[in-house]
């Protein structure tokens, strides 16, 4: 079989990746190599200690917060929406509850629906990014968002749901959510280099996200200025090799959370996998992943505890990463 190292500089080679790819097993790193530019304007390579967004990512790390307040009795999975909305957001049914939101099983109108989303480089705000700041902002991107389905009937991925996520954990413990992530994800899981940051103020080892295969249009007019849960926090492949040591360990929240979190909640049969609490899930088998996808990024980190692999790739460039996730997920099919 070809050599690891060999196959990835060879797709990366054929697509063009700009960004960075790790893979460990048993706990010894086999792969850990950058490529491409981080800033194309002035010449700037991508390192492995280059700090790129993760998109969707982040609802894993919004879902444990949750399941972490839930554990210091803040929150219940019962807990409804509602109650900590007050006369926000009146469309959200009543009968809502955490645990619908962290399943995508909440049927609320999302402000993104990726199933009418052809174009992610296409997709534009509804209100200016750099007013999205906090996410008590994010209240007008989220309302006037009709109810889709009962909480409970059926599964529906909901880039919304994250956000009020975020927001009612912000309400419920009295802390900024930023904070949340901080001090009850990233600190525990020794993951020193993920932090959420401004678009408009990235420092020096941050990527730019890039549109295009060519070209410096980047993706700052694209996205809030500030993520929040239901994405946009900026890491490295490194520290996701650290948090699924740390999350598998039960040191982010307690085995049995963990155990919750990666048990499936639903199929999701379009896209041959599962879902669990804020974690993807493999059809068959034991693969458990987060991954995202926006304009000017791409990113998956893969766990397989019956292998023990772990893989992370992650790319400033809207599609950059699944010709290197292909080529991994191949040679873990194939446990060689």
């Amino acid at each position: 079989m070809q050599p690891l190292q060999e196959a990835v500089d060879e797709a990366s080679a054929r697509s063009g990746f700009s960004g960075a790819v790790r893979l460990d097993r048993a706990g010894e790193n086999e792969l850990f190599k950058a490529y491409g530019l981080a800033d194309r304007a002035h010449g700037i390579p991508n390192t492995v200690e280059t700090l790129f967004a993760t998109a969707s990512g982040t609802k894993g790390l919004t879902a444990l917060v949750v399941m972490g307040l839930v554990e210091r009795g803040t929150l219940e999975l019962g807990t409804t929406a509602r109650s900590l909305l007050g006369a926000d957001l009146p469309l959200i049914a009543d009968d809502v509850t955490i645990e619908h939101l962290l399943a995508h099983r909440s049927g609320i109108g999302d402000y993104l629906d990726e199933d009418e989303l052809d174009d992610r480089n296409a997709y534009v705000m509804p209100v200016p990014v750099h007013e999205l700041a906090t996410t008590e902002q994010y209240l007008r991107v989220l309302d006037g968002h009709q109810t889709v389905s009962p909480a409970g009937e059926r599964f529906a991925y909901n880039n919304g749901g994250y956000v009020l996520l975020a927001l009612l954990a912000e309400r419920a413990s009295g802390v900024g959510f930023h904070e949340l992530v901080r001090t009850m994800v990233s600190e525990p899981a020794g993951m020193v280099d993920t932090a959420f940051l401004r678009s408009d103020e990235l420092p020096g080892r941050a990527a730019l996200g890039y549109l295009f295969d060519d070209g410096l249009r980047t993706n700052v007019l694209h996205l809030p200025v500030l993520g929040t849960g239901d994405g946009g926090i900026y890491s490295t492949a490194a520290d996701f090799s650290a948090f699924w040591d740390a999350f598998f360990a039960g040191r982010i929240v307690s085995p049995d959370r963990v155990d919750q979190m990666v048990s499936p909640h639903s199929d999701w049969p379009e896209e041959d996998k599962r879902y669990g609490l804020g974690f993807h899930l493999a059809a068959t088998g034991d693969a458990v992943w987060l991954e995202g996808s926006d304009a000017g990024v791409s990113f998956a980190s893969l766990h397989q505890p019956s292998t023990s692999v772990t893989y992370t790739v992650i790319s400033n460039r809207t599609a950059g990463a699944w010709p290197i996730v292909k080529v991994l997920g191949a040679r873990l099919a194939g446990s060689g």
